[in-house]
């Protein structure tokens, strides 16, 4: 049994405070869908626990099975068992989806590259990844369906203990969002995966059924409930969530997210 509990967390970028005390908490085996309008900071909260450089973080704690996650850089972060999946996944001309991979499972502790390739043509089999796609340059032209296919198929390939989904959903269509959502939701009964997604609408929760919904505006949680509390956001939208403090969280400036794979298009 694995636990990611974020307590109080604060962080700020370019002198702005965004996330402004946050507590939270994932299972193994559950799923907790976090929920929020743009310029909420959503994306900010899944960057601040993975480690993105150029976040300030003001207050609170993140830890992983007692782990303080903030006191390590990101690929510790990972090695202990955190896996995002990004918004806007980057291209890495000259590097094999496999050998990433392989070099990956085998900077854990337990890493076994035996089974690598085996497992890596199965996860793709699973969310209907084309093989052709494998020997490619990690997501050298890949369409976004086909970036977020090759996403789920790194969680399946690597088994991490908690995967943290930045609106996975982006970008799919119907039957690509049956494919992925399916996949994340038998990991979490195959091997015990605990998952945060992050996401602005319903549908995604349709697929990949959430055990609690919590609404995240203006850098709080200001709500929380179970998987009825979605349906419910999808009729009403947020304007029913709002911040009892008066203080707002100003959106960050666009940039571009082919020239920072972590960017925040709207934190």
């Amino acid at each position: 049994m694995s636990e990611l509990v974020v307590s109080g967390l604060r962080a700020a970028v370019g002198g702005q405070e965004i996330l402004r005390g946050i507590d939270l908490r994932v299972e193994s085996g559950q799923v907790h869908a976090v929920m929020g309008p743009n310029g909420s900071g959503k994306s900010t909260f899944a960057h601040v626990i993975m480690g993105k450089p150029g976040y300030d973080v003001l207050g609170g704690s993140v830890t992983l099975d007692e782990t303080e996650l903030l006191d390590l850089p990101t690929w510790r972060r990972a090695q202990a068992g955190l896996f995002l999946a990004l918004q806007y996944p980057t291209e890495v001309p000259g590097v094999p989806l496999e050998d990433a991979l392989v070099e990956a499972v085998r900077a854990r502790d337990d890493g076994n590259v035996d089974q690598v390739h085996e497992r890596l043509a199965n996860e793709a089999a699973r969310v209907g990844l084309e093989a052709r796609f494998l020997d490619r340059p990690l997501n050298v032209d890949f369409s976004g369906g086909e970036k977020k296919r090759n996403e789920t198929v790194q969680l399946g390939v690597l088994r991490p203990k908690i995967a943290l989904l930045d609106e996975i959903d982006s970008g799919l269509d119907i039957d690509a969002l049956r494919a992925v959502s399916r996949r994340i939701e038998d990991e979490t009964k195959e091997n015990n995966l605990g998952v945060l997604v992050i996401t602005h609408y319903s549908r995604v929760l349709r697929e990949l059924e959430p055990d609690v919904v919590s609404v995240l505006r203006m850098g709080r949680i200001v709500a929380t409930g179970g998987p009825e509390m979605a349906e419910e956001l999808e009729r009403t939208g947020y304007a029913g969530y709002d911040d009892d403090d008066e203080g707002e969280v100003a959106p960050a400036p666009s940039r571009d997210a082919a020239a920072d794979p972590f960017a925040d298009p709207l934190l």
